[in-house]
């Protein structure tokens, strides 16, 4: 059964291939211009990023080796959302995991699109203030370490390109624009 997507038909969807982590589907279309074509389309459970600044300025970031682009990389805390858990519960379990953290603050910092070309994949973001640090719960493929900072020193390595992280960039910049004016 044909569906409307915006200016393209979908005449069927495809299942590619499927893991723990993402799904690619393949549509057979009619594209805008009346020719038949098909389109590739990642999609990824909802995520979120989140930044906890502590009462005197300073952002916890985490530092891992990332497989896919074959190096180490300073990221946000950053997970996917579980089946049944809404956006908040889910960055609150990530920063307890990943860096132990706790807080009595979260303000929704609103969505970003990670791609909006052939990834589906929306991501929710929190920034998390009046902490409360602890111990790290993380799961056995976490090789993290902890990196504290002033948030301007954030900014500073999202501007040199040491920070790449697109969900990262994106909030510690959103962050950096509250929290510095």
């Amino acid at each position: 059964m044909e569906k409307k997507n915006g200016p393209w038909t979908i005449k069927n969807t495809e299942n590619v291939y499927e893991n723990d982590f993402f799904t690619v589907y393949r549509d057979s279309v009619i594209q805008p211009d009346g020719k038949d074509g098909s389109y590739g389309i990642v999609a990824f459970p909802p995520g979120i990023g989140v930044l906890p600044v502590d009462d005197d300025g300073n952002v916890y970031l985490v530092k891992q080796f990332r497989y896919a682009v074959g190096r180490m990389s300073l990221e946000v805390l950053a997970g996917s959302i579980e089946k049944g858990e809404e956006p908040l519960e889910s960055a609150k379990r990530e920063a307890k995991e990943e860096v132990g953290i706790e807080a009595e603050t979260w303000t929704d910092f609103g969505q970003v699109d990670l791609d909006t070309t052939i990834v589906k994949n929306v991501v929710n973001f929190f920034l998390a203030e009046k902490l409360k640090v602890g111990k790290p719960e993380r799961e056995g493929t976490e090789q993290i370490e902890t990196v504290k900072m002033k948030l301007s020193e954030a900014v500073e390595k999202v501007s040199t390109g040491e920070i790449t992280h697109a969900i990262s960039c994106v909030l510690i910049l959103k962050a950096a624009r509250k929290m510095m004016n």
